[in-house]
């Protein structure tokens, strides 16, 4: 493929910190991430080497307190991290935002005591963590879940299947939504379950479309025991908590969703000024230059849409109707302009020989992941006009 380095996005950061960070994670990205990318994608090999490096270099807990481990950065930081992560490698990428979402539970909700024993190694021990809500009859209506916490004395008992678990059969911790009373929200409660737990198994992970790096994968939970020490919040307290971690690692995605969208569209312009045809580059054709125009802009306005809904995060504002909006628009974005990158590429952009095709396969889950963009919208509407009547 065209040798063209595309240029650095051009970020505005809050503090020389901040700078220096994405300078870190643009250095690794390039030399450890990026060029094994496409090889691993197509093996299907998942890059547990580049997560203990990530560790090691304070990446796994960037937005977190510092008195756990944490790198105590904003969002508006922490979330361009994650795009530039992702466009090196959307499996890199969505597996930080996937870790972050999996911590969030104790980091939020924990007792200072829980804090202090679990997250230092959760943040920077190296620990690779899973969020567990989802279930084989219960994805967008997530209250529905049936996997069950019964209380033994001073302990819980866990039986159930938990679907779509990205880092299932691989991840150190697991965040467990499940059912402690009565049907509907208010009956379930969030645990912090270990990866070496009895009874917790994982079947093999899903064939899927894109992301074959990360293992996808239902965790089956076979009368699995934890102690009250691991219950996160209060009892019924759990989908208040699910849905926090939500409306932040939607963010995530989102920042994830530019940076797939921001690798293509570096690859078509590469391949645009270097592509001859009619005794000149593609690039020179007005309605070529006019998709990439349309592309770059779209990618901008998602990156500004995510950030404006991190600074309200930061300032302690309510951020749940942005943060639909962000993961909205920018997973839309980034499916039409990886599309479009494949058509700009013609039938080479069709063949795996260059990256946009593995692009536009990655950008197709991220509409789907943490609620679909058709609950986006509702969620979006529901802030706008109220709850449904019923």
């Amino acid at each position: 493929m065209p040798d063209h380095a595309p240029q650095p996005v051009d970020r505005q950061l809050p503090t020389d910190e901040a700078r220096d960070l994405i300078s870190l994670v643009r250095d690794i990205a390039q030399r450890e991430i990026a060029p094994k990318a496409a090889e691993e994608e197509d093996a299907g090999r998942f890059p547990r080497e580049t997560f203990t490096l990530l560790s090691e270099s304070g990446l796994l807990g960037l937005p977190y307190d510092a008195e756990y481990g944490g790198g105590e950065q904003p969002y508006e930081v922490y979330l361009q991290v994650l795009e530039e992560l992702a466009a090196a490698r959307l499996t890199v990428g969505l597996g930080v935002s996937v870790h972050t979402l999996a911590s969030h539970a104790l980091a939020t909700y924990g007792t200072k005591e829980q804090r202090a024993e679990h997250l230092p190694a959760m943040l920077g021990g190296g620990l690779l963590g899973a969020y567990c809500l989802s279930e084989p009859a219960s994805g967008s209506d997530a209250a529905s879940l049936r996997t069950k916490a019964v209380r033994d004395g001073d302990r819980w008992v866990l039986t159930g299947t938990k679907a779509w678990i990205t880092h299932g059969g691989i991840a150190d911790f697991y965040t467990v939504m499940a059912r402690t009373g009565e049907d509907g929200p208010r009956g379930i409660t969030a645990f912090l379950v270990p990866g070496d737990a009895e009874g917790l198994s994982a079947a093999a992970p899903e064939r899927k479309m894109g992301m074959k790096g990360s293992p996808t994968a239902q965790v089956h939970l076979d009368g699995v025991r934890v102690g009250d020490e691991r219950r996160i919040g209060e009892e019924g307290q759990g989908f208040t908590i699910a849905l926090s971690a939500l409306d932040s690692g939607r963010l995530g995605i989102a920042a994830c969703a530019v940076g797939v969208a921001q690798a293509a569209l570096d690859a078509a312009v590469g391949y645009a000024r270097e592509r001859r045809q009619f005794g000149r580059p593609i690039a020179d054709f007005q309605g070529l230059r006019f998709m990439l125009a349309d592309m770059a802009t779209q990618i901008e306005a998602g990156r500004a849409l995510y950030l404006a809904a991190a600074r309200l995060k930061d300032a302690g504002r309510p951020f749940a109707k942005q943060a639909a909006m962000a993961k909205l628009h920018c997973t839309d974005t980034a499916m039409k302009v990886t599309t479009d990158a494949v058509q700009i590429l013609g039938g080479y952009g069709y063949t795996a020989d260059f990256p946009a095709e593995r692009y536009m396969r990655e950008a197709k889950v991220l509409q789907l992941v943490e609620g679909t963009n058709q609950i986006q919208r509702m969620v979006i509407a529901r802030h706008l006009a109220g709850p449904e009547t019923r």
